[in-house]
């Protein structure tokens, strides 16, 4: 089960995971979990793990150690030299055209987790916090920076080009239609 719970902690990300969210996934009890969250703790402690598991926000978190931060900073301005990739594009692409915009908006277009990319799109420069949304909880709001515009050559935000929206279908109503269709 530490296994689970570490592979959990993985696909949470940033999010991190509740521990109401781990005993309903692990269908068992809160002293269990709590003693597999202490073990697996306790092994990130050794110096041959780069992370640990913390408790923030009401939510367990693998986190990378302060004391390896030097070398995190040189990932960091490694990435800044590399080219965007098609996901870095696609996020950038979806805060560019419905900015300003949260995450959560942001992960419902792309139909996956974009806080790794906007973390990378934040280090470059590309785009930045402009403020906080109204909406519970009040998520950051994202936009394109000076940068965005440079790096794409644009004079202001007005000249992306335009794209056609078309709506599709849902398949599920399509197969419940094509299914229970009446006959003539």
């Amino acid at each position: 089960m530490m296994g689970i719970i570490e592979g959990l902690l993985f696909l949470a990300g940033d999010e991190g995971i509740s521990i109401d969210t781990l005993i309903s996934i692990l269908e068992t009890d809160k002293e269990t979990i709590h003693n597999l969250i202490e073990k697996l703790s306790n092994k990130y402690l050794s110096d041959e793990h780069g992370i640990k598991l913390e408790y923030l926000g009401e939510k367990y978190k693998l986190v990378s150690k302060k004391e390896y931060k030097e070398y995190y900073q040189k990932l960091i301005e490694i990435d800044n030299n590399d080219f965007l990739s098609q996901s870095a594009l696609e996020t950038l692409a979806i805060i560019a055209y419905n900015e300003p915009v949260t995450r959560v908006v942001i992960d419902e277009i792309r139909g996956v987790s974009s806080s790794h990319m906007v973390r990378k799109l934040l280090s470059k420069n590309l785009i930045k916090e402009v403020g906080r949304s109204e909406l519970p909880g009040r998520p950051i709001l994202y936009a394109t920076t000076s940068d965005f515009l440079d790096y794409f050559g644009l004079g202001s935000i007005s000249e992306l080009p335009e794209i056609e929206v078309t709506e599709t279908q849902n398949e599920e109503s399509n197969l419940f239609e094509s299914r229970y269709k009446e006959e003539d």
